[in-house]
This record gives C-alpha cells, sequence and structure tokens, in this order.
C-alpha cells in the first residue's frame, strides 16, 4: 500500500472541497484531495445550471403562449424536446469542463487521488481494493462529500427506466410525455413548473403542506394558491399505491378530500438530499458540527458543503470550503469565522426568496412586519406579472431589518437588495432613504417597508439600535 503524509486531507472534489484545498495551502499547510468522481461539482453537473438551462426554455414557451395579453398573436408553439434537451446537456457540458479544467490545472501532480476514502485507525484509506491503494496520514481532514437523493420507500421497487432524480432528467434524449414529481420543495416546485410549461404533463405531490423553503404562513398560501391555479399540485397527499404499469407508473393517491389516479412515464424524485456520511467509517453527529468553524466536535475533523447540512446551497458551500481549509490547517488553534446574511432563491414564476430569518424564527412581540400584494404593483402588471406577496420584517425595537419571505417577480434581485441591507444592519428608515426609480419592481419592497414603518408605530425620539448602543 502506498503510503502519503499531509497537512490536511480533503474528502471530496466539489465546491466545498476545492475551496477548502485553496485555503488550506493559502495557509501555508499541504493538501490533497480525495474523490471517486465523477468530477465538476453538483451545482454544474445535476443542480443549478442545468435546471436553469430547463427553466429557461420553459419561460420561453411560456412568454409565447402569453404574448397575447400584449396583442402580440402568435402562431402554435411547436416545442421540441429533442432540442431543449440538447440545449440543455450541451450548455451543461460546457460549465462542467471549466470546472474539470480548473481542477486538471490546479490540482496537478499529488493534489488529487481519485479513489473513495475511508477512515481507518487515524488514517485513510483510499482505494483499498485496488492495486493503487493509498494510506494517507493526516494532522487534520475535511470532510465535504456532498449528498445524494433520498428515494421514498414506496418508491424504492421502481426501476432505473421510471425512476429518475435530477441528474437523470437532464441526462434524458427528449422530453417525457408525463411525470409524477415527487416532492414540493425547492427542486420539485422548479422542475415540476417548468416541465409543465414545456407541455410535459405533470403532477406535483408533497407531504405536510410544504410549498418551496416558505414559513411564513401569508406567504405560503398565496404560493399555494397560484401554484394550484396553474400546475397540478397537491402539497399534501397521502399515498394508497405505486404501481409499475407498462410504459410507466400507476399512482393512486388522496389530496384535499378528494381521490387521484396518475399514470407517468417517469417519476421524478425531489423529495430532498441526504448528507453523504456513510461508509466512511467515522461516527458523524451533524448536530455537533460548528456552523462558524466547521469543525465536528472538538475533534481534528471538519465539514464543508451539503455534507453538513446547514445551508445547501453553491455559495454557502463555497465559504464552509473556506472555513473549514482554514481551520484545518491552523488545528488545533480553530477560529470563529462570520457567516454571512442567509439568502435563498427559488426560481419557480412567480419567484420565491427568503432572506434573513424566516417567518418561523420571529418573536411576535420582538418583530413586526410589513408587506406588499404584487397583483396591484406598477411595473409588474406593465410586464403582465402581478402576482405574489412579499413580507419583510424588522425588530421592534430598533427597526433594524432582518429577513423577508418573497413570492414575486424577479425576487432574486430585490432578495439580494435585502439581504445586502440587512447584513449591514440598516433601519426601515435608512433603506427607505435609498434612492427608488420609477416605474420598476423593486418599487414593491418600498411600498412593504412603509408598511412595516406603519407598523413599528415608533414614538417621538426612538432611536436606531447603533445609537441606542452608544446611548448606554
Amino acid at each position: 500500500m502506498n503510503e502519503r503524509h499531509v497537512d490536511v486531507a480533503i474528502l471530496g472534489a466539489g465546491t466545498a472541497g476545492l475551496t477548502a484545498r485553496r485555503a488550506a495551502e493559502a495557509a501555508g499547510a499541504t493538501a490533497v484531495m480525495i474523490d471517486p468522481g465523477p468530477f465538476g461539482t453538483t451545482c454544474a453537473r445535476v443542480g443549478c445550471m442545468p435546471s436553469k438551462l430547463l427553466i429557461a426554455a420553459a419561460d420561453a414557451a411560456h412568454h409565447a403562449h402569453g404574448a397575447g395579453v400584449f396583442g402580440v398573436r402568435v402562431a402554435e408553439v411547436d416545442i421540441d424536446g429533442h432540442a431543449v434537451m440538447a440545449r440543455v446537456q450541451r450548455e451543461r457540458d460546457r460549465f462542467v469542463g471549466f470546472v474539470k479544467s480548473s481542477i486538471d490545472e490546479h490540482l496537478e501532480g499529488e493534489r488529487l487521488i481519485v479513489g473513495r476514502g475511508r477512515f481507518v485507525d487515524g488514517t485513510l484509506h483510499v482505494g483499498t481494493d485496488t492495486p493503487d491503494a493509498t494510506r494517507v496520514h493526516f494532522k487534520s481532514a475535511v470532510i465535504a462529500t456532498g449528498s445524494s437523493p433520498f428515494v421514498p420507500p414506496p418508491f424504492r421497487g421502481l426501476g432505473r427506466d421510471v425512476l429518475i432524480d435530477s441528474g437523470g432528467l437532464f441526462d434524458l434524449d427528449t422530453l417525457p410525455e408525463s411525470v409524477l414529481v415527487v416532492g414540493t420543495g425547492v427542486i420539485g416546485l422548479e422542475l415540476g413548473q417548468a416541465l409543465s410549461r414545456l407541455g410535459v404533463r405533470t403532477t406535483i405531490v408533497g407531504i405536510r403542506g410544504v410549498v418551496g423553503p416558505l414559513s411564513d404562513p401569508d406567504v405560503k398560501a398565496e404560493a399555494h394558491r397560484l401554484f394550484s391555479a396553474e400546475l397540478d399540485f397537491h402539497a399534501d397527499y397521502e399515498l394508497h399505491s405505486v404501481e409499475a404499469v407498462e410504459g410507466g407508473v400507476c399512482v393512486r393517491f388522496s389530496s384535499d378530500g378528494a381521490e387521484h389516479e396518475a399514470t407517468c412515464q417517469k417519476v421524478l424524485l425531489a423529495a430532498g438530499r441526504r448528507p453523504n456520511t456513510r461508509d466512511l467509517g467515522l461516527d458523524i453527529d451533524l448536530a455537533t458540527v460548528d456552523p462558524l468553524t466547521g469543525q465536528l466536535g472538538s475533534s481534528n475533523v471538519f465539514l464543508a458543503g451539503d455534507v453538513s447540512n446547514f445551508r445547501p446551497l453553491l455559495h454557502e458551500a463555497a465559504d464552509e470550503g473556506r472555513i473549514a481549509g482554514d481551520n484545518a490547517a491552523r488545528f488545533p488553534d480553530v477560529l470563529a469565522h462570520t457567516r454571512k446574511t442567509p439568502l435563498g432563491v427559488v426560481f419557480t414564476d412567480p419567484q420565491i426568496g427568503l432572506v434573513g430569518l424566516r417567518h418561523a424564527d420571529l418573536d411576535p412581540v420582538l418583530h413586526r412586519i410589513g408587506e406588499v400584494d404584487y397583483g396591484d404593483q406598477g411595473r409588474s402588471r406593465v410586464v403582465n406579472k402581478h402576482a405574489g406577496l412579499v413580507r419583510i420584517y424588522a425588530s421592534r425595537k430598533c427597526g433594524t431589518l432582518v429577513g423577508a419571505e418573497m413570492l414575486g417577480p424577479h425576487v432574486e434581485h430585490t432578495a439580494h437588495l435585502l439581504a445586502w441591507a440587512i447584513q449591514q444592519n440598516m433601519t426601515v428608515d435608512q433603506v427607505l432613504a435609498m434612492p427608488f426609480y420609477h416605474p420598476v419592481i423593486e418599487e414593491g419592497i418600498r411600498t412593504a417597508l412603509r408598511d412595516l414603518r406603519k407598523n413599528l408605530r415608533f414614538g417621538e425620539g426612538m432611536l436606531p439600535c447603533r445609537e441606542l448602543t452608544q446611548a448606554m
């Protein structure tokens, strides 16, 4: 067995692992990455980028179908499923190629061991069943092994020709005729709506009334109303049977007191993902991972990216990789790092955005809420995207913004504005003092902020938080 000695061993060569390696080396440590492949990161291969490519095609079809409202007559819209998927795969492979080129460029020499690593007696064994098996001795380790789609038990008996996850969807030669989407979270909403708009007969089912990541009851109810009006959407279903039939699967279920039966060519799993912590040879309790250091308990092991199950998003994976790699290099002198304001976007139509504290995190005594209904917002009506509800949250004590749950047109942009304001600890008044052009969709959040300012009911002489702190 080959022997390697490094300061930091990193399991995983995705976004978090690559960033961890750079951070460790920047801190003066030697590092090696261990990964069985395929390379290219989850985002580029099966996540962010191919899903947005499919959504872009769906948006084009939807805009063509809806052009009549502007007096623009469009003849029959012909959706070429082969062409749609060919572009998705072509552009996806281009993005993956960029990542692979980066790996080839930055991991030359002995920086990467291709194989699956397992912890054994304080070392990492890689490829123990191959002639090139390697034992890696390390001072500290970073686990950045990502996550995998969860398969609900009732669907585990289905064949791979029927059961697909997002990766399998993006490898199809053409669009399926029909699909059952299992899951009403972020992935299920995005892909389910996109497939439906591309002419695929689509049924979307979920449990416990989940609608994406929303927890605000008012925003969630509006999202449920809008998605149910467009889609065959069941956010709280009870499954009765799953039966393989010729050409697909037949699913019987109940929802809202009614019985339903759907026969579909494909079943798309979007029921969440689970951290890849099995078969590592290490007992990992994710509850003991410190999000400010990445450290697993008090050990010399650090977690980063989706495997930590903290905020499974690409920009968070990069941040966690930097934190874990830096602390692994300096272990045992571990430092806490500042985390950015939480920011998440769901690319449905209307879009969903979450910023800072969620509604579920609020204390009704300590916080107040302002809202805007996009049904009557000026620019939104101009572009025929006047649907949605945004609710913004602030501290009752001093008026600083703390969070928002958003459903509306282009909230990917307004969510960023609010995230920056929250991270800067800005008050409602300070944000309202910023310029708002007319007519733009951003005016909608000004309406919500004005409503929030009214609901705060500040009295004479009320000081912003920063001034209160200085006065104490």
